[in-house]
């Protein structure tokens, strides 16, 4: 179980799900450079993760920007929006009577995914979330802006497992300062590290994958 000193960022885990060499170019090697897609998602979440920004709706509180972390994981960071919804179950909050149900929404510029890269970063939210305040979180939220649509995500045991192994790999590779040969593919050119990668040009040598299974 890594210390806190050692918490990767959660945020992480959608790029490592769609690119393990994206993931380790950003988060081991500290490199970034912004294109359009990666602007335009900085400038939603400058609206969505203020802290100041908090609502209240008949039953439900709409709180920002909540920083989360999960010793299980070892990741940790900050939630975009989480509406605390009046029911039966859920937990406390100070000066409100009642309980009240964590329900997580992240927000996302594009249009839903055919993979589960916004999925397996919802997930581990809501891992984080449950392990903040100890209870179980049934469902979370993904809103995307340019289709303007909520889609709710079932929170179920086999896509836990994946974060927690997805987890255990990014760690592995952190710890060890892996960064895969670049393998080119459809989405290449919409990666904000396309010509620092050099997809293209890079040659293939012995897999992350085959290093983390051993072979």
């Amino acid at each position: 179980m890594p210390a806190p000193d050692d918490y990767l960022m959660l945020s992480g885990i959608q790029h490592f799900y769609f690119c393990k060499r994206q993931w380790a170019l950003i988060h081991i090697e500290q490199v970034w450079s912004d294109n359009s897609f990666t602007a335009e998602g900085n400038e939603l979440h400058e609206v969505t993760d203020n802290p100041y920004l908090k609502e209240k709706r008949k039953d439900i509180i709409i709180s920002r920007a909540i920083p989360v972390s999960s010793k299980i994981l070892g990741l940790s960071g900050i939630l975009d929006t989480v509406e605390f919804i009046k029911g039966d179950k859920g937990i406390e909050i100070a000066n409100k009577q009642g309980l009240w149900m964590p329900n997580v929404v992240e927000y996302k510029r594009g249009k839903s995914k055919k993979d589960n890269r916004d999925v397996v970063q919802l997930v581990a939210q809501v891992m984080c979330l449950e392990e903040k305040y100890n209870i179980n979180i049934e469902s979370a939220d993904l809103f995307y802006f340019s289709t303007k649509k909520r889609e709710s995500i079932a929170i179920t045991d086999k896509l836990k497992d994946e974060v927690r192994d997805i987890a255990e790999q990014m760690h592995i590779m952190y710890e060890n300062k892996l960064t895969p040969d670049a393998e080119y593919f459809k989405n290449c050119t919409m990666c904000s590290l396309y010509d620092l990668c050099m997809p293209r040009l890079t040659k293939k040598k012995k897999s992350v994958k085959n290093y983390l299974l051993g072979d």
